[in-house]
């Protein structure tokens, strides 16, 4: 009860995690550049999906590059989305009572990957010089 279902040899056919990229901007400076830090930290136990930090991250990354330039900050996702979602189709067209099963044999086909969140969990975190503050704050609210 409440295990992980992730992807293995007996679940085939997860589709993949929409999240293309993990680390975006400087990733390779040193901590000595990018002093101040400032991290998006979940308050609920909850399960986020892999679109929703995709629109996450593309959503701060604008507001970073705006802010800070392109090589002015690092931004990293901190979550990976394992968890398999399942999902029971349904037909919405004329006749489709005659054709269904309704709830029986309701185990789903997967239908996407979600991220376990845990309160206090951090999602994402940004690294930046001390004068950028106030964008990385804004970005990530």
């Amino acid at each position: 009860k409440n295990k992980p279902f992730i992807k293995s040899r007996y679940c085939r056919g997860v589709p993949d995690s929409k999240i293309r990229i993990y680390d975006v901007g400087g990733k390779f400076a040193p901590v000595t550049q990018f002093p101040f830090v400032c991290h998006l930290v979940s308050d609920e136990r909850e399960q986020m999906s892999s679109n929703s930090l995709e629109a996450a991250r593309i959503a701060a990354n604008k507001c970073l590059t705006k802010a800070c330039g392109r090589e002015g900050f690092h931004m990293r996702i901190r979550s990976h989305p394992y968890h398999v979602i399942r999902i029971n189709k349904m037909l919405s067209c004329a006749g489709a009572d005659r054709l269904q099963t309704g709830m029986r044999h309701a185990y789903g086909k997967p239908d996407s990957v979600v991220t376990r969140v845990k309160i206090g969990q951090i999602l994402i975190s940004v690294r930046s010089k001390d004068q950028f503050k106030a964008g990385c704050i804004e970005a990530m609210r």
